[in-house]
């Protein structure tokens, strides 16, 4: 009797530490993020666009957002807090700002300061920029995003001037003279700085404004399920986070297959309905979007040559600068902003300028490849690594269309998408290219093909023979900025790696440019944000051996209409810039 009871008691035992065992492993899968269940919110199946939810058992619980949940060493976070505060945009002095006391273009104008002066190749010129609200106000704080040049349109010759917000309506510009002639100045607003506090919050609030999807497939069934760096609901997701860079992407789980069997990734769509209605007055086209800012008096100078001038930087003073008409200009409250001002050594500011077309640098010597045997000499025996988005691809048909011995193998990737690769073989040059990894937002990628750039320098041996470009920052507009500089890190401390093991590789930033915006683009693409990240880039580089090919100042101060992929003038300066690298002239 009592052997029965023993047994019975041992059953239950049994029982109940199988049953503690089950939690545990539930409790496991849910707060781990394995590959088969994780929380989400919704779904997407492949011919329906519409969100529905799922049948199974829902339980609420926080958003899965990689950027909100990595660990970082104390110099990573100090470094990050140092990158967020220089890039941290001047804010109104009070709350909501209606559409009529927002920037008016129409109604701001600039000033040359001492326009009739003597100036000679080499000087300083000096411009201040006054804005008016829609009222005919003048504003009494700044924030504009504002982009300025000179240029000769006859001597197809332009640069980029230097801005300055004096948080009070008025912006000085400098611009240095690098060549003689008539040379015109034009300043326009980008956004008004009511605009930019809209995409400061889209930013950080709206991570999920351009969504992704992948296809799973197994057999004859297939699914398609929404992705992103951040979801959230109540939903199973699979978690596709890197295993080496740690850098983080989820997806909402298929209803009937595995994780396992995702095959692509692709753009999913941009989100509508964003702004509310008076939001949206601060985004409209020929009214205050890259909108010119005219001149009130001459909106040009005479330059002289100077044959004594090395094209150095005229030092910036703030003498000599005129009141407005109400008595307000105060020199000292006038001062270089990171918000407007990045360039971290003002002996490049600007880093180069444009004269009949051809684009010369003030930081090394550039040599025009006008013809295509002395590309082919200059790449000859090399192997050529180009990573990112459709910016940098336009190099690799650049040099596959203009070079005719470097011929494309067809490797059956996706038109526009890759990964490409050219060879010449009677001179040894291998080219090749591949895109980042998500987010991307291209169409139908293969998952098998989804690299993080990170971990593609990491399998490559390097030499002297090597030569690597990089671009990564359009399909990061979206999220907030500590996504941008997680995958920063990650690549830098990869370009490190490569230096230490093979020195002699050479190593190439390519950074972002500006393009066309209207309403709809400005709240995904604005060159506000790409200036942003822009700026973060240049910063996380500084100071370890790469070089950069300012792709930033050669679509702004070119005098093509602006596009997020430049046209072609643009692009063969930007490939003379990367080939001067890679075969630079002896001087």
């Amino acid at each position: 009797m009592w052997r029965d009871s023993f047994r019975l008691q041992i059953f239950c035992l049994l029982l109940a530490v199988l049953a503690i065992v089950v939690l545990v492993h539930n409790f496991f899968q849910l707060e781990h993020l394995d590959h088969n269940t994780v929380s989400g919110s919704n779904w997407i199946t492949e011919g329906n666009a519409h969100h529905s939810r799922s049948q199974t058992t829902k339980t609420t619980r926080k958003p899965f957002c990689g950027y909100k949940q990595q660990i970082l060493s104390k110099s990573e976070q100090a470094e990050q807090e140092s990158l967020l505060a220089a890039i941290q945009w001047p804010k109104p002095p009070r709350g909501k700002i209606a559409f009529e006391q927002s920037t008016d273009p129409a109604q701001s104008d600039f000033v040359i300061v001492k326009p009739s002066g003597f100036f000679k190749v080499g000087d300083q010129l000096e411009v201040l920029v006054r804005v008016k609200d829609f009222q005919g106000k003048p504003k009494q704080y700044g924030g504009d995003y504002l982009q300025a040049r000179i240029h000769s349109p006859l001597l197809k010759a332009g640069a980029t001037g230097r801005i300055v917000d004096c948080h009070n309506g008025l912006y000085k510009v400098f611009f240095t003279l690098l060549w003689p002639g008539e040379v015109k100045v034009s300043v326009s607003l980008v956004h008004p700085s009511e605009a930019i506090q809209v995409l400061l919050r889209l930013r950080e609030e709206r991570p999920d404004r351009v969504y992704f999807k992948s296809s799973f497939k197994s057999g004859r069934h297939s699914e398609t399920t929404e992705c992103n760096v951040c979801l959230s609901g109540d939903l199973p997701i699979c978690n596709f986070t890197d295993l080496y860079t740690g850098e983080p992407w989820f997806c909402y789980k298929p209803r009937k297959l595995s994780c396992a069997s995702r095959i692509s990734h692709a753009k999913g769509g941009y989100q509508k309905g964003l702004l509310t209605q008076e939001e949206s007055l601060f985004f409209q086209s020929d009214v205050n979007i890259k909108r010119s800012i005219l001149s009130s008096g001459p909106d040009s100078v005479i330059v002289k040559p100077n044959a004594f001038s090395d094209f150095g930087y005229a030092r910036v003073t703030m003498k000599h600068l005129p009141e407005d008409a109400s008595g307000r200009w105060n020199s000292t409250a006038c001062t270089f902003s990171s918000s407007m001002d990045r360039a971290e050594d003002p002996t490049v500011s600007p880093s180069g300028y444009y004269y009949e077309d051809q684009w010369s640098s003030r930081t090394h010597w550039i040599h025009h490849f006008d013809k295509s045997d002395n590309i082919t000499k200059c790449l000859q025996g090399k192997v050529i690594h180009l990573f990112g988005d459709s910016t940098i691809r336009q190099w690799f048909e650049y040099l596959t269309a203009f070079v005719p011995d470097l011929v494309e193998f067809n490797l059956g990737s996706p038109k526009n998408v890759g990964p490409f690769m050219a060879v010449d073989l009677k001179h040894s040059i291998l080219l090749k290219f591949r895109c980042h990894g998500p987010p991307i937002r291209f169409s139908t990628v293969f998952s098998s093909e989804l690299r993080y750039i990170a971990n593609e320098l990491n399998g490559i041996v390097g030499g002297r023979n090597t030569v690597v470009a990089i671009t990564i920052w359009s399909h990061f507009s979206t999220f907030p900025v500590e996504v941008y500089i997680r995958r920063l890190r990650n690549i830098r401390r990869s370009i490190i790696h490569l230096l230490d093991r093979s020195p002699k590789t050479l190593v190439i930033i390519r950074t972002a440019n500006v393009q066309a915006l209207g309403p709809e683009v400005s709240l995904f693409n604005s060159d506000w944000y790409s200036f942003q990240l822009d700026s973060v880039m240049r910063k996380m580089f500084s100071g370890i051996a790469v070089h950069f090919v300012d792709a930033w100042e050669m679509s702004l101060a070119h005098y093509s209409p602006h596009n997020l992929h430049p046209n072609e003038i643009i692009v063969k300066n930007q490939i003379d810039a990367f080939l001067s690298y890679v075969c630079p002239l002896q001087t």
